[in-house]
């Protein structure tokens, strides 16, 4: 371990917290890990990762470095020097809940001791920071934020399942609530990624996340309504895209597709407009327009597939329909927000008997009501539809394409007679 050696303590062992906390120990730094889920801490403390983005292999070395310790006990922070919560910030009837940022802060802070440095990750609107976890450090701490302890926010940019990007090598947006607190973030992160991008507050680094989400929301909504347009009309969206995408400069590649999953783009544009009714009383109305154009194309699936049915002269209710992927990111376990599985769960409201295959998502995380299968041509053959809702490679779709009689493919991966695509 290096004289420059650090305890840093990870809040949230998910997505954005795991891969932080190996690269950490990967870096030289002792990590504490904390998660108040007391199973996935026994799975990762025996080695067994559930993130595409740290391997067992890799989870292990962090374990066997003996500079890794997974907790539920916040009681083992205590003397940290670096601290960074990265708990999930999800909607609450339409509203930002920031009661695990908050709870975070709380349990963090009796551990606060002077010189520590605090960041905040998760995802949240400006201003978070400075006026809500700023004033519960200082509470329960009875330390000063810029005197006593530095303070900042560092938005996650992980994308699961990136072979390209990845931490490492992403660059990581720093800022603090002052340029002594800026200075401990960025120095932190040097350690970690290969590049850091100071901004001038958090609020600023807070509104560059909820900024870079909402551009993919709003740009994937446009396509998927392009998309409802284009079939009537007698154009494929597919070839359209194709061709625009020749174009080297002035365009963006977006592609339509059931829905929008995750933890970020059904929840984080919500957190951008709710502040500003908050604060401005203005709506922002891109926002409102694409999570009204997303969220409805888990039932335009639906609809589609059984109009396909239909020509068929075959009804949806009594049909066996299987769905192809439920996670809601190709070759990813990640089942948040799903819109796959919006699309199971509509088509089993019409009365079809629905199976799924799905081989990345763990077990304890798949919804109950879904039955899941191989994919074999046997069950391929048992299915009046399938659907071809998350586009995993490891998905034989050549078997699929032969085997099947009506194939309805929101992902642009078949494209024989017996396939209807988006």
């Amino acid at each position: 371990m290096s004289v420059s050696a650090q305890k840093v303590v990870v809040v949230g062992q998910g997505y954005v917290g795991l891969p932080l906390a190996v690269r950490v120990v990967e870096a030289g730094h002792s990590v504490v890990g904390l998660d108040v889920d007391e199973m996935r801490v026994k799975r990762l403390a025996a080695g067994e990762s559930f993130a595409e983005d740290v391997s067992s292999p890799r989870l292990m070395a962090a374990l066997n470095s003996g500079r890794y310790l997974l907790s539920t006990d916040y009681a083992d922070a205590a003397g940290f020097d670096v601290c960074v919560i990265t708990v999930p910030t999800p909607l609450k009837d339409g509203a930002p809940d920031l009661s695990f940022v908050e709870s975070a802060a709380q349990s963090v802070a009796p551990h606060l001791k002077a010189n520590a440095t605090v960041i905040l990750e998760s995802t949240t609107y400006p201003c978070t920071t400075e006026h809500v976890v700023c004033p519960i450090l200082e509470a329960h701490s009875g330390l000063r934020a810029g005197k006593d302890f530095f303070l900042g926010y560092s938005p996650e940019r992980i994308d699961p399942g990136n072979p390209t990007w990845q931490l490492e090598n992403t660059p990581k947006v720093v800022s603090g609530i002052d340029d002594l607190s800026l200075q401990h973030v960025e120095k932190f992160y040097s350690d970690v990624v290969e590049r850091t991008v100071p901004v001038s507050s958090p609020r600023t680094a807070e509104l560059t996340k909820l900024l870079e989400n909402t551009f993919r929301h709003v740009n994937i909504a446009l396509v998927n309504e392009l998309a409802m347009f284009c079939r009537p009309l007698g154009i494929d969206i597919w070839e359209v895209i194709d061709a625009a995408s020749t174009k080297p400069f002035g365009y963006m590649r977006f592609l339509p597709g059931p829905g929008v999953g995750g933890h970020c783009l059904p929840i984080d544009p919500s957190y951008l407009s709710w502040q500003v009714k908050q604060a401005l009383q203005h709506d922002f109305r891109f926002v409102a327009l694409a999570n009204d154009i997303n969220s409805h194309m888990p039932d335009h699936v639906v609809l589609r597939v059984a109009r396909g049915l239909n020509t068929r002269r075959k009804p949806v209710n009594g049909s066996r329909i299987m769905v192809l992927g439920l996670a809601y990111k190709r070759n990813t376990g990640d089942i948040r927000e799903s819109p796959s599985v919006a699309v199971a769960q509509g088509l089993q409201k019409l009365g079809a008997h629905v199976v799924a295959v799905e081989p990345y998502v763990d077990a304890s995380h798949l919804p109950q009501d879904i039955l899941c299968v191989q994919l074999t041509e046997e069950q391929v053959a048992a299915a009046d539809a399938v659907v071809v809702a998350t586009d995993h490679d490891i998905f034989d779709y050549a078997m699929v394409e032969r085997v099947a009689d009506y194939v309805f493919d929101a992902c642009n991966r078949c494209r024989s007679e017996v396939a209807e695509r988006l």
